[in-house]
């Protein structure tokens, strides 16, 4: 074999192997342009949309939204007044709800069950933050044509703190 026979061989041998270099530049492209995406779509979620006001459904989101921004008044303005009346104090003891997810809705004709997921948040443990969370369901009354939420669930009570009398 001749010096210029082997020399376009080993010209081919060195295009060829850089050939997957570039597929392989290609694919990690891709890849780093999916994470990306994915980053952007997780941290511009933003929050749940709004359910619709007048529904049982919307009327324990805006309440359950009020209780975990501590928003008492707004929270209580969702409740009926018997509601009002047999609360006393706020949910002590675990933590408090991070969140809370729609699970059913069952409407009748004068009253409704909204039942829902409430995740809670702990610091510290072992091994760092946990997450747990348990089913539970608000129950809601029509009043004057309006929904409005007659027992949620304990951990979501927002009441203001009664004054002890002397």
């Amino acid at each position: 074999m001749d010096d210029t026979a082997a020399g376009d061989r080993t010209v081919q041998e060195h295009q060829n192997a850089r050939k997957p270099d570039r597929v392989l530049l290609a694919l990690v492209g891709v890849v780093v342009l999916l994470v990306v995406v994915a980053l952007a779509v997780v941290f511009t979620r933003g929050e749940p949309a709004p359910l619709d006001e007048g529904s049982p459904a919307g009327v324990v989101q805006r309440y359950s939204k009020a209780v975990i921004d501590g928003d008492v008044p707004t929270a209580q303005s969702y409740l009926t007044e018997g509601a009002r009346s047999r609360c006393r104090g706020t949910y002590t003891g675990e933590p408090s709800p991070a969140r809370v997810v729609l699970i059913s809705t069952t409407e009748r004709t004068d009253s409704a069950t909204v039942k829902v997921s409430i995740v809670r948040s702990a610091q510290g443990g072992p091994f760092g933050p946990s997450e747990y969370e348990t089913e539970d369901a608000f129950s809601l009354l029509k009043v004057n044509g309006k929904w409005m939420i007659d027992q949620p669930p304990y951990p979501l009570m927002a009441c203001t703190v009664m004054p002890v009398k002397p």
